[in-house]
């Protein structure tokens, strides 16, 4: 039994004494002890594959901000180099691919990835799930199927995705065989993580702000609600599809349990579209920068406008390295002491 199960309670729609409260990417730069970690691998790659150090980096958000959950410490590119297709992260620059999907004979080579293919994040979950000790449960996650396929395509970042988005619009059969390989790889990938001691998982769609309303319904819903379906099953999913705030209802139709929100829809509207489904978010990281009478006030107001129960705390966004490492406790410390 977990000794703080807030994240799942309100995840189920059950009564909370308070609004739990994590950050996404809060294991990272923010912390000096994650830099301290990060110096024992060569690389990014090598950090990730490195179970005993992505467990480590895990934690430490746990003991040190004293977030309500851990999120394992991966990256969302991990599935397609299990399908097939490595990747490289480049200092500064981000992830960059030496070779891209562009035609049919490109997708046959891919293979649907299985769990064993991913045996590093496998045994990372286990040891973070030893070394927790059921203090808090354990966020497992994945990229989405479009946020995947649009790194396959254009090979690095971009503002645009326009070659992922010009592969939509010339070939889009071949786009929905990519995204189907794609999906059925996350879900044994994700099955593999639940198995393994993830409590609750998050899809993390984080290019969906360059879809129109249609595309995303077409070429990105359509697969989230696959994974929903499939590990809803068995434990609570977020979808968090970043600036495709017109979709929360549409979200909240198919079997995930909470909606991540980004910073630019209002809260009053989001609860009113999400069909009492839970949320999650919507501080803007840049808060974070503020004095700290500030970040008290807005986190404050944000805790009133979503209410207490049914809502998860979080920023719109993962939390940039630069921020410091005391504003992030202290937001923290505000949503744990609110009382409403």
């Amino acid at each position: 039994m977990l000794k703080n199960d807030l994240l799942l309670k309100a995840s189920l729609g059950k009564d909370v004494e308070r609004a739990p409260v994590w950050l996404m990417r809060q294991a990272g730069r923010v912390l000096p002890e994650y830099r301290a970690t990060r110096a024992k691998a060569k690389n990014f790659i090598e950090f990730v594959k490195t179970p005993e150090l992505a467990a480590e980096v895990t934690i430490q958000p746990v003991d040190i901000l004293g977030v309500d959950a851990a999120i394992i410490f991966s990256d969302i590119l991990v599935i397609p180099e299990a399908m097939g297709l490595p990747y490289e992260m480049i200092e500064a620059k981000g992830p960059f691919f030496p070779t891209t999907i562009k035609t049919k004979n490109d997708i046959d080579k891919l293979k649907i990835a299985q769990v064993e293919d991913l045996d590093y994040v496998i045994k990372a979950i286990q040891l973070t799930k030893k070394e927790l000790n059921n203090r808090v449960p354990l966020i497992g996650f994945a990229g989405a199927p479009f946020t995947i396929l649009a790194y396959m395509i254009e090979g690095s970042g971009s503002k645009t995705f326009s070659k992922a988005k010009q592969f939509l619009y010339t070939e889009p059969k071949l786009a929905h065989l990519l995204l189907q390989k794609i999906t059925n790889s996350t879900i044994n990938y994700l099955k593999g993580q639940v198995a393994n001691g993830a409590d609750i998982i998050q899809l993390f769609d984080s290019w969906a702000g360059v879809l129109s309303e249609k595309m995303f319904y077409e070429f990105s819903l359509k697969y989230m609600a696959q994974i929903a379906e499939e590990i809803g099953a068995h434990v609570p999913v977020t979808i968090f599809a970043k600036d495709a705030h017109y979709a929360i209802e549409k979200i909240s139709q198919t079997k995930c349990n909470n909606i991540g929100l980004d910073w630019t829809i209002n809260p009053l509207l989001a609860k009113k579209l999400s069909n009492g489904k839970t949320l999650q978010g919507n501080a803007d990281p840049c808060l974070l920068y503020a004095d700290d009478e500030t970040i008290v006030n807005e986190t404050q107001a944000m805790l009133l406008a979503f209410g207490k129960q049914n809502y998860i705390c979080n920023l719109g966004h993962g939390l940039y390295p630069d921020i410091e490492k005391s504003k992030v406790k202290l937001f923290v410390d505000t949503v744990k002491a609110f009382t409403y």
